[in-house]
C-alpha cells in the first residue's frame, strides 16, 4: 500500500503550459487523492493476483487466502479514521489560537474522538512533521482527499474494471494531465461526468 501511495506522488506526469502547475501543484485537499486511489489496487484480486506470488516458485496466492487478504481491508478501519480526525480536529484547534498547549489540545481532541484522552506524560505533537511540513491547517485535506479518491475509484474503475486501460486514460487525460492548471472540483467533474459526493467513501468504509 505503500509503493502504491508513493507511486501515486512521483508518477504525476502532467502537460501544463507552467511548470508551477504541474504534478503535485493541486490543491492542499485535493494533492492526496491521487495516491490514496492507488492504495485500491491493493485490495483487488485481479490487480493482487498480478503482483503477488510465491517467493519460492512465484505459484499464485490460493484463492482462499485471496478472499480472506480482500476482507481484511475493513479491519480496524473506525479507529484508523477516528485517528485521522483527531489530527485534523488538533490542527484546526492550534491553527485557531494565539497560544496553544499543544499536549493538551491533542489530548483534548483524542478524547473528543477516540473517548479517552492521549496517554499521560506523551505530547504527540512534538513529532507531527506535518504541522510543520506543509500541512499545518491543512491537514483535514487527508480525509477530503479521500472523499475524492474513492469517488474516482468506485465510480470509474470499478464500473469498467480496475486493469481497464479506458479507465486508465480517463483518469490520465482528466486529473493527471491538467495538473493544477484546472480546478481539482472541475477535474473531478470531468472525469465522473457530475460533481462528486461521499457515497463511495462511506461505501468503503463499510459504513454502507
Amino acid at each position: 500500500a505503500v509503493v502504491s501511495t508513493q507511486s501515486g506522488h512521483y508518477g504525476r506526469g502532467s502537460q501544463t503550459e507552467h511548470t508551477y502547475f504541474s504534478g503535485t501543484r493541486v490543491e492542499r485537499d485535493f494533492v492526496e487523492a491521487p495516491s490514496q486511489m492507488l492504495e485500491n489496487w491493493c485490495w483487488e484480486k485481479d490487480s493482487l493476483k498480478m503482483m503477488s506470488g510465491h517467493y519460492k516458485d512465484g505459484t499464485a496466492i490460493p484463492c482462499d487466502l485471496l478472499e480472506k487478504l480482500v476482507s481484511s481491508k475493513l479491519a480496524n478501519v473506525a479507529t484508523t479514521t477516528c485517528r485521522q480526525l483527531v489530527f485534523g480536529l488538533f490542527d484546526q484547534d492550534i491553527h485557531t489560537r494565539e497560544n496553544a498547549d499543544t499536549a493538551q489540545c491533542f489530548s483534548n481532541a483524542h478524547s473528543l474522538v477516540m473517548g479517552n484522552p492521549a496517554p499521560q506524560g506523551t505530547n504527540f505533537a512534538a513529532q507531527f512533521g506535518h504541522m510543520a511540513g506543509g500541512y499545518d491547517a491543512q491537514y483535514y485535506g487527508y480525509m477530503w482527499s479521500e472523499v475524492y479518491s474513492e469517488d474516482m475509484f468506485q465510480t470509474v474503475f470499478k464500473e469498467t474494471g480496475v486493469l481497464s486501460p479506458e479507465g486508465g486514460m480517463k483518469y490520465r487525460t482528466c486529473i493527471l494531465q491538467p495538473g493544477g492548471s484546472v480546478d481539482a472540483f472541475d477535474m473531478l467533474k470531468n472525469m465522473l461526468g457530475r460533481d462528486p459526493n461521499s457515497d463511495a467513501f462511506f461505501k468503503a468504509k463499510g459504513f454502507a
